[in-house]
């Protein structure tokens, strides 16, 4: 059989590790060929490839990034941009496609399952919101590297006596700000879920300064709202599929702190950082995993339908149910962080 493979939107570690699992499956028990389609949607809508074999695939286990490398192209925008991307799967002889990304990558993949191509999709959003699935590879070494980076402005902030806002990735989900703020100990967490207000935000860290603790950590998600205010977005730049870029928030709440308590506030942002280099052993696992359970939908023609985790298990859901809703950070999870923002002082103090 010969099966395209693709890589849409932001990269994430695992990717790699996800490409050489189904390659390597496909070769070794079902006797498959690959070709690999470049930039995401882009090779399929202007017929950019390069064959899969497993050479291509040997020692990208443990790369960041991704070897067909990305785009957040949209073909659905393009003039009769799904009806070329059929025939240019056609032409490669693809009998199936399995695409690997988020929610805007797997919107077309199901516009193409419902016009007849055999897809089969992996779920990868770094921000971990995909619905269907309880767990994205590329998340887990997010979370790593957010959480070191807490680690290490705890030192300096407590050594200058400082108020140190850490911005990190987060659209309209704030899951790596919440797993991250709670493991690195941070005293407020702001995610997209739940619009904050400034004020009580600031009044926060002057109780901490009160009971002597005379420096703060702030974890927020980039997609993080100030409540009552609409944000300005109709100058900032959009992808095509109408994403307005985001970051900044990180910058201004450190403004408005320090204009509002007195105290020195610095903003550190993350950004990219969360998306590069080697995936931790968790995300390899679980992006190989993957891999094999998607070439395995494709050979059991379970086609329409994305892997996921569920529990411990490997399972799948339609695209249609992955790509009908955002997931959001669950109230069991606000629960814990509010739990211990009162606390956490103390904790801090005799550790």
């Amino acid at each position: 059989m010969k099966i395209g493979i693709l890589t849409g939107g932001g990269d994430c570690p695992g990717l790699n590790a996800v490409i050489r699992a189904i390659v390597r499956k496909g070769i070794f028990h079902h006797q498959d060929q690959f070709v690999g389609f470049m930039e995401g949607w882009r090779g399929v809508l202007e017929n950019i490839t390069r064959p899969l074999d497993l050479e291509a695939v040997k020692g990208i286990l443990p790369q960041g990034g991704t070897i067909l490398r990305t785009s957040r192209t949209n073909p659905s925008k393009k003039e009769n941009g799904m009806e070329r991307c059929i025939e240019n799967l056609k032409r490669n002889g693809v009998e199936a496609l399995i695409a690997l990304g988020g929610d805007d990558t797997q919107s077309v993949s199901l516009k193409l399952y419902d016009r007849g191509v055999k897809v089969v999709a992996v779920p990868k959003t770094i921000d971990n919101d995909l619905t269907g699935t309880d767990l994205c590879f590329g998340f887990d070494t997010a979370v790593s590297i957010a959480t070191e980076a807490i680690d290490r402005v705890h030192t300096t902030a407590e050594a200058h006596n400082r108020v140190i806002v850490v911005e990190v990735m987060g659209r309209e989900a704030g899951w790596i700000a919440i797993y991250s703020g709670i493991a690195g100990g941070a005293d407020v967490i702001l995610i997209p879920e739940q619009p904050f207000d400034i004020q009580e935000i600031a009044e926060t860290i002057k109780g901490r300064h009160d009971r002597g603790r005379y420096f703060s950590i702030i974890v927020v998600a980039e997609g993080a709202k100030l409540a009552n205010r609409t944000p300005d977005t109709e100058r900032r730049k959009t992808d095509e599929f109408g994403h307005v870029r985001l970051g900044g928030i990180g910058n201004t709440l450190a403004a408005e702190i320090e204009a509002r308590t007195g105290f020195e506030t610095r903003a550190v942002v993350l950004g990219h950082i969360q998306r590069g280099g080697s995936p931790t052993a968790f995300d390899r696992m679980l992006a190989t995993r993957y891999g094999i359970g998607a070439i395995d939908l494709v050979h059991q023609g379970k086609f329409g339908r994305m892997v996921a985790l569920k529990g411990n298990d490997i399972s799948s859901v339609p695209i249609a149910d992955a790509v009908s809703k955002t997931r959001y950070v669950s109230q069991e999870f606000i629960d814990v962080a509010e739990s211990l923002r009162e606390q956490h002082s103390e904790e801090v103090s005799s550790s």
